[in-house]
């Protein structure tokens, strides 16, 4: 309780800390991408999108903690979840029904309105349902993870902040 009564009095370095880690993990992500070889398919793409708003929102949160940075955070943390998700969903199917794979994301912004081009990325390919592992987890299911931590971490820590900062209501004597 004292290392959390510690943060919430240092919000803004907290909330500053959050969004480099959300930036770090975009940036190992294209490290593992270069020293690997593991070229990242749409929804991967997508996933990184979803860390760099985290990082957005978190900054917003290093400038004014609260409600609408945690929250805002959080809805950025449920959009990767739920694109972390559905990758290790179409990881999980028999070979057979996996999906052909498509064009690649860059063509698919080129020719189609963004709405399509998120519709055909959500569908899925088959290179988003190779598997690649880093520590014996598949990466979607990492992402998963980092998502669900610091999207409901700083979701909480944000309002507690907001909490704590609110002026006290008590009932008239």
């Amino acid at each position: 309780m004292r290392i959390w009564n510690q943060a919430l009095g240092h919000p803004r370095a907290l909330n500053l800390a959050g969004a480099l880690t959300c930036i770090g993990l975009v940036v190992a992500a294209v490290i593992i991408e270069v020293v690997a070889d593991m070229p990242p398919c749409p929804l991967c793409v997508f996933q990184r999108v979803a860390f760099l708003v985290m990082a957005a929102f978190l900054l917003l949160g290093a400038i004014r903690p609260g409600w609408l940075a945690g929250g805002l955070t959080a809805v950025a943390a449920l959009a990767g979840i739920g694109l972390a998700w559905r990758h290790l969903w179409l990881q999980s199917l028999p070979p057979e029904e996996v999906p052909a794979c498509g064009p690649g994301l860059d063509y698919l912004l080129e020719v189609f309105p963004l709405s399509e081009a998120l519709r055909l990325v959500l569908s899925g390919s088959g290179e988003c349902a190779e598997i690649d592992r880093i520590l014996g987890v598949t990466i979607p299911a990492w992402t998963l993870l980092a998502y669900g931590l610091l999207g409901g971490f700083f979701l909480l820590f944000n309002a507690a902040v907001a909490r704590q900062r609110a002026p006290s209501r008590q009932a008239p004597s």
